[in-house]
Parts: structure tokens; C-alpha cells; sequence
């Protein structure tokens, strides 16, 4: 007889009884178990299919599946439905985050795809939403490629652009890629009864937990800081288990499930967040103070919540600085433990439409930076030579255009 009176997720790893540090569940939440299976590290079950020999009882549980998307604590049926090493992902970003669940996808586009069809589904396929987002969940919404209908608005144009057929306020805060932030609290008040989907990507649980502001759904490309070694790709709503049962019902219909394997090398890369965050974060913070006094630099973006992200816009041409790094990776994604840097006017944010790429901040001068793990010395000499010489000082009585970086 089981004696101990610990609750359990859904996924069926015990829960603890007492709140934890962040950095404690870290480490140990989906892994709850471990001690009592005899294990220390979280196994891999890399089956497709189960063995069913009870048919009538494995009918049931896909009945009441497919009536409300429950799932209970008995042994998976098919990969498409249910993974154990994908649960304990599940089970430790929902506890990191503060929610009651959470459903992992094969990546972040799949995650907020899965969304829009649970709210088309309900008839509520208007989504407001507040620029900028990440380039491919913009275009998602204004291109409509799921049915969905998009209103673009500023935060204080939310209230009065909900309609009665609104299923969705989303938002992106720090967003990329000019890490603008944005007042949770009010931005979910002026949603009433809609739910608000906050992608927190950039500032992972460690720094912000939008749940506690009042958002419903937190959106993760799990790819970028939760993964954190730039090695696998996935995506994760964390929610409450009442949409969470819609999300694995679209799931299970579309297959936009996330490999077992990536399950397991995200549940392990949750162990190192709060340490590679707050590393990465000393790092951008060092960065953003040096290219703030620097003459050839525009302006400068970094937000008060602080993070491993730093946007800046050059006087000359950023596509020689993209060029010119050598310890630095000129790539997209973010979130790695080595430093990246794009240009997002050309790669993560090509497919807005230019006028909305530029009104919303989104210039052609601005480079986005990835800050990573290594010596912030070594970082800036390398950022430091791929920005060229100092341009000769102007004669006197010229006035220069620069503005002074807004680096907090």
C-alpha cells in the first residue's frame, strides 16, 4: 500500500507538499521520483506503442481522451498521445513557471499553432495582439494561415479591440526583437475575460512568471534558453489543466508532438537555468554598459527586468558587424551558452511586412545579441573589432544625432 500522501501531477511524478526555491525545482521537479524507482537520472523511453493486452480498458481511456483530453496515470497507448520522458519536461516547467500544467510541442510555432486552433475551435478566432512578437508568430496571425483574424494594437488599445468572437490577447514581453517590455498586470486587466498568452521566452521563469501577473497561457520556444546548449528544438504551453486537456487534444489530432529525446535533453537543460540565466544575464548587462558609451552605436535596448538579451542599432553598416565577428556566432536563435548575434531586418523578422517591422521598432540598423557563457572580455574585443574604427569626431558646431542609450 502507497503510504505517502504527496500529490501528483498529471503526468504522475509526485509533487512536493512545500514550495521550493526556483533554483531547488530546477534541479529536481519531473525527477521526484527517481529515488524511489532506484534511478538518479531521468531514463529515456523512446517507444512509439505500448503493449494493450486490457482492449476494453485502453477503450475507455481513449473515450474519456477524446471526451475531455484528461490523461490519467496508466501506461501510455501510443507516442502520439503520451510520453513518460516528455511528462517529466512537462510536469518540472509547469512547477518552474507556477502553473498546473503544461504541453510540450515539436517546436514554439507548433506550441502557438496548437493555441489558435483551440480557440478556433471554441468560434473565437480573433486574436488581439501587441507588436512586436517573434517575425514567424507575427506572420502566423497576419497572414491567417490557421483561419485566424489578427487586430494589431498598443497595449492601451487592448480593451477597446476585444469583440465578442476574441479568443486570444498575445503579447511578447521582453519581445524580440527589441526586448520592449510591457506591464503585465495592466495589459491582463484590459483583457476582462479573454485569455492572455505571454510568450516568455526571453525572460524564462527565472526572471518573470506571467501567471503571477495575471496571464492564462505562457508561451516557450523551449529551443532557445530552456533547451540552452543549442541542440534541440521545442515548444511548451504552460497553462492550467483545463486547457491544458484542449492542447493535448490538438496534439494528439495534428501530431505536433515533441521527440522523446528532446524531452529528455530540455528536462536536463532545466537543471542549469537559473545558473546559465543569471550568468548569460551578468554578461548582456556588461555589454549593454560598453556599447551604450560607445560613439558607434545608436542607441542601445536592454530591459529593466534585465536578461541575456541585448538589441543596439549602429551608425554604419550592421551587416559589416555580422560579417566581421569571430568568436561570436552570426546566426539566429538565442539561448545558447555561446554568444549569437542576427540582424533581424534580414532573418528573424524578414517575413513582417516593413512598415509594421518598422513601426514597431524594428529598424534596419538593429543587431540583436545573444549574450552566452564566456569571458565578457573576450566577448566585447570581439564585438569591439567587428564594429570598424571610430568614426573621425564631427567639427565643431555640428551636433551628432546620436542618443544616448537607454541601457536600463
Amino acid at each position: 500500500m502507497d503510504t505517502n500522501t504527496e500529490p501528483r501531477t498529471g503526468s504522475g511524478h509526485r509533487a512536493p507538499t512545500a514550495p521550493r526555491a526556483l533554483a531547488t525545482e530546477a534541479v529536481h521537479a519531473g525527477r521526484d521520483d527517481l529515488a524511489g524507482l532506484g534511478l538518479h537520472a531521468a531514463p529515456i523511453d523512446l517507444s512509439t506503442t505500448y503493449p494493450s493486452y486490457d482492449t476494453r480498458g485502453e477503450a475507455a481511456r481513449i473515450d474519456a481522451f477524446a471526451a475531455d483530453g484528461a490523461l490519467d496515470d496508466g501506461p501510455p497507448v501510443y507516442a502520439r498521445l503520451a510520453n513518460p520522458t516528455v511528462a517529466r519536461f512537462e510536469t518540472a516547467l509547469a512547477r518552474l513557471e507556477g502553473t498546473e500544467s503544461a504541453v510540450a510541442f515539436a517546436s514554439g510555432m507548433a506550441a502557438l499553432s496548437a493555441v489558435l486552433l483551440v480557440r478556433g475551435a471554441a468560434g473565437l478566432r480573433h486574436v488581439v495582439a501587441v507588436r512586436p512578437l517573434y517575425g514567424c508568430s507575427d506572420h502566423l496571425l497576419t497572414a491567417g494561415l490557421l483561419g485566424s483574424e489578427v487586430t494589431w494594437v498598443d497595449p492601451a488599445g487592448i480593451a477597446d479591440a476585444i469583440r465578442p468572437d476574441t479568443g486570444l490577447v498575445m503579447v511578447e514581453s521582453p519581445a524580440n526583437p527589441t526586448l520592449a517590455e510591457l506591464d503585465l498586470e495592466a495589459v491582463a486587466h484590459a483583457c476582462g475575460t479573454v485569455p492572455l498568452l505571454a510568450d516568455n521566452t526571453f525572460a524564462t521563469p527565472v526572471l518573470q512568471r506571467p501567471v503571477e501577473s495575471g496571464a492564462r497561457l505562457v508561451l516557450h520556444s523551449a529551443t532557445k534558453y530552456l533547451g540552452g546548449h543549442g541542440d534541440v528544438l521545442g515548444g511548451v504551453v504552460a497553462c492550467d489543466e483545463e486547457f491544458a486537456r484542449q492542447l493535448r487534444q490538438v496534439r494528439f489530432a495534428t501530431g505536433g508532438v515533441l521527440h522523446p529525446l528532446a524531452g529528455y535533453l530540455l528536462l536536463r537543460g532545466l537543471a542549469t537555468l537559473p545558473v546559465r540565466v543569471r550568468a548569460a544575464s551578468a554578461n548582456a548587462a556588461e555589454l549593454a554598459r560598453r556599447l551604450a558609451a560607445d560613439p558607434r552605436v545608436e542607441r542601445v535596448h536592454y530591459p529593466r527586468i534585465g536578461g541575456a538579451m541585448v538589441a543596439f542599432e549602429v551608425r554604419g553598416d550592421p551587416h559589416a558587424v555580422t560579417a566581421g565577428v569571430r568568436l561570436i556566432t552570426p546566426a539566429v536563435s538565442l539561448g545558447s551558452v555561446d554568444t549569437l548575434i542576427q540582424h533581424p531586418a534580414s532573418i528573424s523578422h524578414r517575413v513582417v511586412d516593413p512598415a509594421d517591422r518598422r513601426s514597431s521598432g524594428v529598424s534596419d540598423s538593429l543587431l540583436r545579441l545573444s549574450a552566452g557563457l564566456e569571458d565578457v572580455e573576450d566577448l566585447w574585443q570581439d564585438l569591439d573589432q567587428a564594429l570598424g574604427p571610430v568614426a573621425a569626431t564631427p567639427p565643431a558646431g555640428v551636433r551628432s544625432s546620436r542618443r544616448t542609450a537607454a541601457a536600463r
